[in-house]
């Protein structure tokens, strides 16, 4: 079975290419569960993500996509949340989708993941920035109110790292993905960005086993062309790290399918 939950639309306003042309892209490439999971609106960020006048267009559109490929590809609806207290909205996490994807795109403020905001790396403590993000995603899990996290070690995308073993830095937040069963996505943006491997790294994937942590997968694409991407090579690392059982979810309900 192959499982891709984490893709994008043009109402984020820096992705590409129709949803139809996504789900075409899906079912060339032999995926065979294909999930939208656009930017959730907030008011924070807006130039990155649909406003809220937007969410029925783009659940409408998803659900229709879901009717027309009946039979040939199952579409899934979701959102990606992201985690940013004071700014997570009831209008999206009371929404009647198939999951939610919580995130840490911010640590306080800062777009970390912004190339527009690269230059704070600079002459900054790596450990601290480090321990913020994962603190951050320790609370994303606690909060309860997801389903899936994304990309759990996105701090790494532009290869500022700290020194010494990270793994120390992320037990709490994988901790409390184990104490709240949320399931962690293996997302192949990160090869297509300057560090050049996969969400989450093998070693912290392993922990993830290590705590029963269920496991699906996302290609995180923002053009059709992306769609699929790398996901053979997903596949393995999942494997390396001892899964053979990805999850879907429909009416934020998962089941577990083998890959």
């Amino acid at each position: 079975m192959t499982i891709d939950l984490h893709n994008h639309t043009p109402l984020c306003n820096h992705a590409e290419g129709s949803p139809e042309e996504y789900v075409e892209a899906a079912v060339a490439k032999g995926i065979e569960i294909f999930g939208f999971a656009d930017h959730a609106p907030m008011e924070f960020d807006p130039k990155y993500r649909m406003g809220f006048e937007e969410m029925k267009k783009y659940e409408t559109s998803v659900r229709e996509l879901a009717e027309h490929y009946r039979g040939t590809i199952e579409i899934r609806l979701g959102y990606e949340v992201d985690y940013l207290p004071g700014q997570m909205d009831e209008r999206v996490l009371d929404a009647d989708v198939d999951y939610l994807i919580g995130s840490v795109h911010f640590i306080d403020e800062w777009g970390f993941d912004n190339p527009e905001f690269i230059g704070r790396y600079e002459g900054a403590d790596l450990e601290t920035i480090w321990r913020e993000y994962f603190d951050a995603v320790e609370a994303m899990a606690r909060s309860g109110l997801f389903d899936i996290a994304g990309h759990l070690d996105l701090i790494k995308v532009f290869n500022y790292r700290p020194e010494g073993d990270i793994r120390p830095l992320a037990e709490g937040a994988l901790d409390a993905l184990a104490r709240n069963d949320m399931t962690l996505e293996l997302n192949a943006a990160g090869w297509r960005k300057p560090v050049a491997e996969a969400y989450p790294s093998l070693d912290l994937l392993r922990m993830a086993h290590d705590r029963q942590i269920p496991i699906t997968f996302a290609s995180d694409a923002h053009s059709p062309a992306q769609v699929g991407y790398r996901m053979e090579a997903l596949h393995a690392l999942a494997h390396e790290a001892g899964y053979d059982e990805a999850a879907d979810f429909r009416n934020r309900e998962r089941r577990l399918l083998k890959f």
